[in-house]
């Protein structure tokens, strides 16, 4: 009797751990090299696998810099986060929005990241568009649509939502990020983060909360 073998499984999984490993090599090798210094061939050895295999996976080194500031992003800020519970404290949600955020922005790779959109000379206007699309401009949608949500089901009053999200964020940044992003070397500690996250919120409580 015959044996029947059974067709290879697809390689999918496989795949998807090999994209998964050009990721973190750009997660790591952007903020510290910078774009320009940052070539497929050090992303390829950097994951373990080829260049062919990369570029097989990311077209070319602008579509891998997209996408490693998009699962950044989604890594930090996953979109579960941006689902309104109407039945529990709005108040929690938004505290957890705000110190996912606060920690993001505020992380060595984001620090790096900004600076090197700054001093980038070539394509610093192009690398500027692709990190604000791929980063910012997909929390920035992901939380009006939170807001929205919020606002629907009566528990927020807002008649622009993104402009209301866009002072959210600016808030949130405040102060801690500004001293950060200028080198300044008085610390802080989790104590003034909290602080300035809480105040946040119910700043943005006291503004959009139905009269």
């Amino acid at each position: 009797m015959s044996t029947v073998m059974k067709p290879a499984s697809p390689g999918r999984p496989k795949d998807l751990e090999k994209r998964a490993a050009i990721l973190e090599a750009g997660k790591r090798l952007f903020p510290q090299q910078g774009f320009e210094g940052t070539s497929m061939d050090a992303i390829a050895s950097e994951a373990g696998v080829s260049k062919l295999t990369v570029y097989s996976h990311f077209n070319d080194k602008e579509t891998l810099f997209k996408e490693v500031v998009r699962a950044k992003c989604e890594e930090q800020m996953p979109p579960a986060l941006f689902l309104a519970d109407l039945a529990g404290p709005l108040r929690g949600q938004l505290r957890t929005i705000a110190e996912a955020f606060f920690r993001l922005i505020t992380s060595d790779e984001a620090i790096a990241m900004h600076r090197m959109m700054t001093s980038q000379t070539q394509q610093s206007r192009k690398l500027a568009e692709l990190f604000w699309e791929a980063g910012p401009q997909r929390v920035m949608q992901a939380f009006e649509s939170f807001l929205q949500q919020e606002v629907s089901g009566g528990q927020l009053a807002i008649a622009d939502v993104h402009t209301a999200a866009s002072q959210f964020f600016c808030l949130l940044k405040g102060e801690l990020h500004a001293r950060l992003m200028c080198g300044c070397c008085q610390p802080y500690s989790q104590g003034d983060v909290d602080e300035h996250l809480d105040a946040t919120v119910d700043f943005f409580l006291g503004a959009y909360l139905p009269r």
